[in-house]
C-alpha cells in the first residue's frame, strides 16, 4: 500500500490517482479563475468614462422592481444556487473597479462540486470543523440555546469550511442541512445494517478497489464513504433540480453533448463568476416567511454573521416545496429586475472611488455604491473587462439582443454580459442564449473533468430512503429531519 500523504483526507487528492492515466488529455482542475473570450477593454466616445458610469447607472435604475413577483422555482433555490456558488469559488483579490487579471485571481474554493464549503479539507486537516474522540468524522453542529443553529465560537462566529455562508439565516440553513445529513449518514454507516451497506455500495461505485486501499487510510473509509456518497446526491441536485429551475434545458443538453467554449475553456471563468452565474441576484424577493402562517421578514432582516435565535429557524418545507406541505414560496423569475432593497445595501457605506483606464478618477456616491446592479457591471466593465453579452452571443451563435435604451441613448453599442443575460432570460424566466451557455457550461465541465463525479455514472439514481417527495433536495430535507434524532450524541457536537 502506498503511504497516505500526511493530514490526505480530500477526496480530490484521491481522484488524483483516478485520473492519472485514465482520464482526459487534459490539465488539472486550476486553482485560479480565467476567461471564455479575450478581454473587453472599455470603449468610449465622446461621453467620457464617467459619462459610461452614468449610462450603467440609468440601467441599473430601469431595473428597480417594486413589489414580489413569482417564478417557477422555490424560493429556496435561490439560497441553494448561493450555497452552490460558494462551494465551487472565492474571489478574495479584485475589488470594485480596480482591474486585474483574471488568472492572477486565486480561487480559494476547489473549482468542483465537492463541498469543500461543508467539508473544509476532511477532519485531520480542517479539525476545528470536527468533533473530538468518537466523534472525530462528524462535523460540529448545534448550540445549547439552538439546536439547529450552525455551531459558533466563542464570538459567534459560524464554524464551517466557507464563512460566506452564514451571511444570512436562509443559506445558513442549507449549510446546516448538508452537516445534518453527513452527521445522520455517519451515524448509521457506524451502526452497520442495511443504510450502511447501501451508503458504502454508492460510494464505491465507479472507483476502483485499489483506489480506497492505496489512497484511503483505513481509519478514514468511513469518512469517505460517507462524503462520496453524499457528493454524488448533491452533484445529481444541481444538474437535475437547481440547474433546470433557472436554466433553458436545451442549454443544459448541449452543454453536456459538447464542449461549447472549446475542450481548452477556462475552468472557473470569470464570465461565470462575474456576470452569468450572478443571475440569482433577479431571483431574491422582498421578503420571506420563515414558518407557515408568520408575518414575513423583509430580506435585509435575515442577515446572518451572528447566534441564531430559534425564532430564525425556518420551516424548510415554506422554501422547497415538501409532499403534504404547504404551498412553498416562489423566486423571481430570472429577468432584467432586482428587489428594490438591492438597490440600498445596509452593509456598504461611504463612496467608491477608482481610476479609470485613462488615469481619472471616478466617483460612485454612498447611494450608488449601494445598488447591487450597478456594482455588477462597474465590475464587469472596469474589473474584469468581460465580454459583452452580443460577443458571447456570437461565439455561441445564440440570436442576438438589441442594446437597451438607457445605452443606446448615449451612444453605447454593447451590452454588459450580467444585463444581457437577464434580458434573455425574460420571456421564460431562465437563462438561455448567451448566459444560458456560460452557466451550463461551466457546470458541464466540472462534471465531464473530474472522474469522480455522478456524471460517470450514467446509471446512478437518488437514494431510495430520499424518496417520496417531490425532488431529491426534498427528501433530503425530509429525511434529515426524520432522522435528526438517531445522531449518535448529538450533545457532544454543539458549540457555542
Amino acid at each position: 500500500m502506498s503511504a497516505p500523504h500526511h493530514g490526505l483526507t480530500r477526496f480530490d487528492q484521491l481522484m488524483k490517482a483516478c485520473l492519472k492515466g485514465e482520464g482526459p488529455a487534459r490539465p488539472p482542475l486550476a486553482q485560479t479563475l480565467g476567461r471564455l473570450l479575450p478581454a473587453n477593454p472599455v470603449q468610449q466616445q465622446n461621453i467620457g468614462h464617467q459619462g459610461v458610469v452614468d449610462a450603467l447607472h440609468a440601467l441599473a435604475e430601469t431595473m428597480r422592481a417594486t413589489e414580489n413577483l413569482d417564478g417557477t422555482a422555490d424560493a429556496g433555490m435561490t439560497f441553494f444556487g448561493q450555497f452552490v456558488d460558494h462551494d465551487v469559488t472565492l474571489d478574495a483579490t479584485s475589488a470594485l473597479g480596480t482591474r486585474i487579471d483574471p488568472a492572477t485571481i486565486l480561487n480559494i474554493r476547489t473549482p468542483g462540486l465537492d463541498l469543500d464549503c461543508v467539508y473544509g479539507s476532511g477532519p485531520e486537516a480542517s479539525p476545528h470543523l470536527y468533533g473530538g474522540g468518537a466523534q472525530h468524522h462528524m462535523l460540529v453542529f448545534g448550540r445549547q440555546e439552538n439546536p439547529l443553529d450552525l455551531a459558533r465560537t466563542c464570538a459567534g462566529t459560524a464554524l464551517i469550511g466557507d464563512p460566506r455562508n452564514d451571511e444570512n439565516i436562509l443559506i445558513a440553513q442549507v449549510q446546516g442541512l448538508f452537516i445534518e445529513l453527513h452527521n445522520i449518514l455517519m451515524t448509521k454507516a457506524m451502526e452497520g445494517g442495511v443504510e450502511a451497506g447501501d451508503i458504502r455500495a454508492c460510494a464505491h461505485d465507479g472507483l476502483p478497489d485499489k483506489v480506497w486501499r492505496d489512497h484511503v487510510p483505513p481509519r478514514l473509509t468511513t469518512f469517505e464513504e460517507v462524503r462520496r456518497f453524499i457528493r454524488l446526491h448533491y452533484q445529481w441536485i444541481v444538474w437535475n433540480e437547481l440547474l433546470p429551475a433557472f436554466v433553458d434545458r436545451a442549454c443544459l443538453d448541449d452543454a453536456m453533448q459538447r464542449d461549447i467554449f472549446g475542450a481548452d475553456a477556462a475552468v472557473m471563468p470569470v464570465e461565470f463568476t462575474g456576470a452569468c452565474y450572478r443571475f440569482g441576484h433577479a431571483t431574491t424577493q422582498f421578503e420571506y416567511a420563515l414558518t407557515e402562517g408568520a408575518q414575513p421578514k423583509g430580506l435585509f432582516e435575515i442577515t446572518g454573521f451572528s447566534k441564531r435565535a430559534q425564532a430564525g429557524n425556518i420551516d424548510y418545507g415554506m422554501f422547497f416545496q415538501l409532499a403534504g406541505g404547504p404551498a412553498a414560496q416562489k423566486a423571481r423569475p430570472v429577468a432584467p429586475k432586482l428587489g428594490e432593497p438591492l438597490f440600498a445595501l445596509p452593509f456598504v457605506t461611504g463612496e467608491t472611488r477608482f481610476e479609470d483606464p485613462d488615469g481619472q478618477e471616478i466617483t460612485l456616491s454612498e447611494a450608488q455604491s449601494r445598488i447591487l446592479a450597478l456594482r455588477n457591471m462597474v465590475r464587469d466593465r472596469y474589473t474584469y473587462q468581460l465580454a459583452s453579452g452580443q460577443q458571447v452571443a456570437a461565439k455561441v451563435g445564440a440570436d442576438e439582443v438589441e442594446v437597451p435604451d438607457a445605452l443606446k441613448a448615449v451612444g453605447i453599442t454593447k451590452t454588459p454580459l450580467w444585463f444581457y443575460a437577464l434580458q434573455e432570460a425574460e420571456p421564460s424566466g431562465r437563462l438561455t442564449g448567451a448566459g444560458g451557455a456560460v452557466v451550463a457550461s461551466v457546470f458541464a465541465n466540472l462534471l465531464k473533468r473530474d472522474r469522480s463525479t455522478v456524471h460517470h455514472l450514467p446509471h446512478f439514481q437518488p437514494w431510495g430512503q430520499f424518496g417520496g417527495q417531490p425532488s431529491c433536495l426534498a427528501g433530503i430535507i425530509a429525511y434529515a429531519a426524520a432522522h435528526r434524532g438517531q445522531i449518535a450524541d448529538p450533545q457532544g457536537l454543539m458549540c457555542g
